[in-house]
């Protein structure tokens, strides 16, 4: 099961394995983990990496070891994402969270790379406002996003974000009264630099990503975003 010459930590390995399980609700019968010795000879390795992989976990508050007792799973419901022909972030969580916040964390004027600028479909090199973001639900970071938007025609859309703390409020505010969804490509990764401090995880923890792009009603893209969720607290449902 364990991968000795990937490249990739034994204990991260370990990790995500058991973060998995734990999401399957393997251990739900007994809301712990099984003890070290156990793990240690499951995978193979010693109790120090079975130890490092379980504190890993720990900072992500999945588990909470207890003296004398062992490791005890904090049991967390993740909550649904829809991925649909509109997908918005408040709307998609709805009544599964008490409070909802997004908060801009920066806005830079960037120049479009070839990607970007395939998926808004205007020429390579084109100004483009990037608007950096978190999603926030009940006090949790729940994902962190990069969207970027053609500047001629958005200017001032960091300023209208930041004052309404919504991407299609701001969208609104410049003449975008709806849009859709393009298109969605999922793919999944470690996590690592500011992901891991904005979205309080610990290296390699596993992010679900969701790389789309949306355009108005007549079919001009006008968003491209690449956002990143916490796999441990959130699932997607594609509806079609």
């Amino acid at each position: 099961m364990i991968e000795r010459r990937s490249g990739v930590a034994l204990w991260r390995q370990i990790a995500d394995r058991m973060r998995l399980a734990i999401n399957n609700g393997d251990y739900d019968e007994t809301a712990m983990m099984p003890s070290e010795a156990t793990l240690a000879e499951k995978f193979g390795v010693n109790r120090h990496t079975v130890r490092s992989a379980l504190s890993a976990l720990a900072d992500e508050g999945m588990v909470r070891a207890v003296q004398g007792v062992g490791t005890l799973i904090e049991r967390r419901d993740r909550l649904t994402f829809p991925i649909s022909r509109r997908t918005r972030f408040s709307q998609g969580l709805g009544d599964q969270a008490r409070e909802l916040q997004s908060k801009l964390i920066e806005q830079t004027m960037e120049r479009a790379t070839p990607v970007i600028a395939t998926a808004l479909e205007i020429a390579p090199g084109t100004d483009c406002i990037r608007l950096d973001t978190l999603g926030i639900a009940d006090g949790k970071p729940i994902s962190s996003a990069t969207s970027y938007f053609p500047a001629e025609r958005f200017a001032g859309i960091g300023a209208a974000y930041q004052r309404t703390g919504s991407i299609t409020k701001a969208l609104a505010e410049l003449g975008v009264d709806d849009y859709v969804r393009r298109s969605t490509e999922i793919s999944a990764i470690h996590a690592e630099g500011a992901d891991v401090r904005l979205l309080k995880l610990s290296p390699g923890a596993i992010l679900l990503v969701t790389t789309a792009i949306n355009a108005d009603t007549r079919g001009d893209p006008i968003q491209y975003s690449r956002s990143r969720f916490a796999a441990d607290r959130v699932k997607f449902f594609v509806e079609s």
